[in-house]
């Protein structure tokens, strides 16, 4: 099932149309659903798709070969080619006279095994490679070498793609479209628990309630999402103990890059190191305040919806799932959880509702984030779920996300207003309160200096 990815998929068909040389450099996660783009779009068309491996320039050669001749109608070409150049040379020829995509996947692979693999792509661009119609993709799962060795300044192929994709997680929105039948509700505690990775979506059954769902694909040992931390840290990072430790010190609450130093046992210089890898494989986010241009307030977040929670859940629960006694447990340590773990998934959607989907803003978009500071009053640490900055004026949103099973009341309203003068940084506000379970009559009689907003609206119904 191919859902959502509309907006690349429109690009690179546009592409495709041009007829002419085009270069598309497609990159992020893994596991982020790159490969199905990718497979989606040259649905159809006639394409060599290369998979990279770990492996020696003559392996890779040979696979490499091999796929350009499943598509390459001169039987004498039928061949391991000597070098990659004399493979370009062949793409060069086929795509002079016909429209040919050529996929290179996991391109970091490929550039490990064969060191001048870059340079010898950016000679071809400029000359062989130019009057062709050849569309070129070349698509990475490491985030920190596609960034740097591909589109970066120093790269011999920087300036040669005509365009550049880095594919995210789904949003909330995109993400209930896998589950049709579940309510509102329900849809946004899978965007929780998936954090809108189609591999981790894919695992997950449609049909079955989320208490099945998870007691079959997460909490069962033999479950593939029951290994993929652990996985996933093997594969992207050579110290992975040491990463799942710094993530642990998060989850349980040290958000400081000094608490998490401690906790973890090493020097904070030292630790800032791994925290920057973590953010660049987007599994934690590093959050100032958003009136703040500095980071001496910064906290350390996890991004990732499903490492948080596994990282929530798992742990506490091990011996359990070990044991396969979790389902006798799920109703006492699972279910009562789920609400309060909601609640920082619940202010990512109201976040992303005003970055991608609100469409009667009172301002132009500016900054976006939260705020917490200390209160000139009462002396006590204030925090606002939500603040978006106003791009041309002295003015913001700012908004409170309540996931709460009760309806939230007018006196939410005023800590709202109280925290946003303690803030003493924009001149006007327009104030917004988001609750899963709708607004008391008292609230709802102040609509005017507020506006209120239920799951029912973030989901467009």
């Amino acid at each position: 099932m191919f859902i959502g990815r509309d907006q690349e998929l429109k690009k690179l068909n546009q592409m495709y149309a041009s007829g002419k040389l085009e270069v598309a450099i497609i990159y992020g996660r893994r596991r982020v659903g790159k490969t199905t783009l990718i497979t989606e779009f040259c649905k159809g068309k006639k394409t060599v798709f290369f998979a990279a491996q770990e492996n020696n320039t003559v392996q890779n050669l040979e696979s490499f070969s091999n796929a350009i001749a499943e598509v390459d109608t001169n039987s004498s070409a039928h061949m391991t080619f000597r070098s990659f150049g004399d493979a370009f040379t062949r793409l060069a020829e086929i795509a002079s006279s016909e429209r040919l995509i050529v996929v290179i996947d996991e391109y970091p692979y490929l550039a490990g095994a064969e060191k001048g693999i870059s340079s010898l792509l950016q000679n071809y661009l400029d000359h062989q490679f130019k009057a062709t119609k050849l569309f070129l993709i070349l698509c990475g799962s490491s985030m920190s070498f596609m960034e740097k060795q591909v589109l970066g300044y120093q790269s011999p192929l920087y300036g040669r793609r005509t365009a550049q994709f880095k594919i995210l997680p789904f949003q909330y929105l995109e993400t209930g479209k896998w589950f049709p039948n579940y309510s509102f509700e329900e849809k946004a505690l899978m965007y929780g628990i998936t954090g809108g990775i189609p591999l981790y979506l894919e695992q997950f059954s449609p049909t079955l309630s989320i208490r099945e769902n998870l007691l079959q694909h997460l909490f069962n040992k033999n479950a593939l999402l029951f290994e993929e931390p652990s996985n996933l840290f093997k594969q992207e990072l050579r110290e992975p103990s040491t990463y799942n430790a710094i993530i642990t010190a998060i989850a349980s609450g040290r958000t400081r890059l000094s608490e998490i130093a401690t906790t973890v046992g090493m020097e904070s210089g030292l630790c800032s190191k791994y925290l920057s890898n973590l953010i660049t494989l987007g599994i934690i986010k590093r959050e100032t305040p958003v009136t703040e241009s500095g980071g001496k307030r910064s906290i350390y977040l996890i991004d990732d919806q499903f490492f948080r929670f596994w990282f929530t859940f798992v742990p506490k629960n091990m011996s359990s799932i070990l044991s396969g006694r979790i389902e006798d447990n799920y109703a006492a340590a699972i279910e009562p959880r789920l609400s309060d773990y909601m609640g920082l998934t619940f202010e990512k959607m109201c976040r992303d509702y005003i970055l991608y989907y609100a469409d009667d803003l009172p301002i132009l978009l500016g900054e976006i984030g939260q705020w917490w500071g200390g209160h000139p009053q009462t002396h006590k640490q204030a925090q606002i779920d939500l603040v978006v900055s106003a791009a041309d004026e002295n003015a913001c949103i700012v908004g409170s996300c309540k996931y709460r099973n009760a309806p939230v009341d007018a006196d939410e309203l005023a800590l709202l207003k109280d925290y946003a003068a303690a803030m003493r940084h924009f001149e006007k506000y327009y104030y917004y309160i988001f609750s899963k379970s709708g607004f008391t009559a008292a609230l709802k009689a102040q609509d005017a200096d507020v506006r209120l907003l239920t799951l029912k609206e973030l989901y467009g119904a």
